[in-house]
């Protein structure tokens, strides 16, 4: 998972925000149900990243 570019985001229109945002919500609690279960991740770094995608996108979509 790499990270957005808040400069990338800024030209997607509100729909794909919103999409992008539940495609990643869905993402953060999967990983969040694997870390329950087993206790671990393959790679923790990737929930901060996905945290930090899910604020830029919903600051871009409130600055619309």
């Amino acid at each position: 998972m790499s990270e957005l570019k808040f400069e990338e985001i800024k030209s997607w229109d509100s729909k794909a925000i919103t999409a992008k945002v539940s495609e990643l919500r869905v993402e953060l609690f999967n990983l969040n149900m694997q870390k329950a279960a087993t206790g671990a991740i393959e790679k923790p770094h990737t929930v901060k990243v996905i945290k930090r995608n899910i604020a830029r996108l919903m600051t871009a979509k409130g600055s619309k």
